[in-house]
């Protein structure tokens, strides 16, 4: 009895032992689960890229020739393509009405000039008999005086209204203000020209240089040329890249256009180029300082904003951003930023910010 009274007590243990046993406990609903992240610390690096914008060859200089006067032309001694020297005689324009005034003009010099001289000569041989007491009244002097004066002021004035017609008289001969290229005639011998609003007679350009514009967008004004040298190409000639100098820029945003004119200065002396031809520019642009610069895959761009999300304390945050140049797989950025910030590889919207987050670099 006793063998088998402990017999039953050792499997009631045994059986005890096996129900008061507890399994593992898993996750319940109000533990926190913590995502891992893949990061990367945030560094600064030079920022250079090449880029590709359209502009518009000019030439250097470019005048059109209208006559200052009316009349008939005369002379036409050039045609569309002339190579032409600066001071060579254009074109003659005769004015029949024009050279009549002039004479008219150099008429009255004579004239004007025989009076004043007479009365000059009368005021004198007063002024030096008034000397003698009594000889001439005061009134008799004065009158010489003034008319000597009035006379004296219409040969100057003729003198004045002559060389005014002797100057306008020397655009009857036009001549080439600076060395370049004829192309534009747009009178033949005999037309009557002068008249307002009306074409030019003749157009002359410098195309021995040439001037690249170009439209900056606004993004790029604030970047810097490589060399201050780009190379183009022309639809006339695609396959041959040519060098142009940068010279200068507007130093003002378009309004209409949000871009700068920027301005480049080509040697065109073999007449390679023609003026008026588009070309295709490439430019290799930079940063004068460092920037901070991420993958694409590292900006969040929603409705309201562009931002990365930065981790600090294994904490999550948002960080306004502001893009920059576009890289080949990178991309510029400006913010509220460091070197060694710890930023999300791959972010989205629905990681919020304030969010507990473990980090792997």
């Amino acid at each position: 009895m006793k063998k088998k009274y402990i017999a039953v007590i050792f499997v009631s243990g045994w059986l005890l032992m096996g129900c008061t046993h507890q399994p593992e406990k898993g996750p319940t609903k109000n533990e926190i689960q913590i995502d891992t992240l893949k990061v990367f610390p945030l560094e600064k690096s030079r920022v250079e890229k090449q880029s590709s914008l359209p502009g518009e060859l000019l030439p250097f200089e470019r005048v059109e020739i209208h006559p200052k006067i009316t009349g008939y032309i005369k002379q036409l001694k050039v045609d569309i393509g002339a190579v032409v020297k600066k001071g060579q005689v254009l074109t003659l324009i005769d004015a029949p009405e024009f050279e009549s005034r002039y004479e008219e003009a150099s008429g009255k010099i004579q004239s004007s000039k025989a009076k004043y001289e007479s009365s000059l000569d009368t005021y004198s041989r007063i002024l030096n008999a008034s000397r003698t007491p009594g000889v001439i009244s005061p009134n008799e002097l004065k009158r010489a005086q003034n008319q000597m004066l009035a006379d004296s002021g219409d040969y100057q004035a003729a003198k004045f209204s002559s060389s005014s017609y002797k100057q306008v008289g020397n655009y009857l001969v036009i001549t080439a203000p600076f060395n370049g290229i004829i192309t534009q005639r747009n009178v033949n011998e005999g037309a009557y020209v002068g008249i307002p609003n009306e074409k030019p007679i003749l157009v002359i350009e410098d195309n021995s240089r040439l001037r690249l514009r170009v439209a900056v967008p606004e993004a790029l004004t604030g970047v810097s040329i490589k060399d201050n040298k780009v190379n183009f190409s022309t639809k006339a000639s695609p396959n041959q890249l040519s060098e142009a100098v940068f010279v200068r820029k507007a130093g003002s945003i378009e309004a209409d256009t949000r871009t700068e004119i920027w301005e480049f200065e080509v040697n065109n002396e073999s007449n390679a180029h023609k003026p008026g031809a588009f070309a295709n520019v490439i430019l290799t642009i930079y940063r004068d300082q460092d920037s901070f610069v991420v993958p694409f895959s590292a900006i969040v761009t929603t409705l309201e904003k562009k931002f990365v999300i930065k981790v600090i304390k294994n904490s999550t945050r948002w960080v306004d951003v502001t893009q920059g140049l576009n890289l080949s797989d990178k991309t510029e950025i400006f913010g509220s930023f460091n070197v060694g910030d710890t930023i999300v590889l791959k972010g989205n919207e629905e990681l919020k910010a304030n969010k507990k987050v473990a980090v792997r670099f």
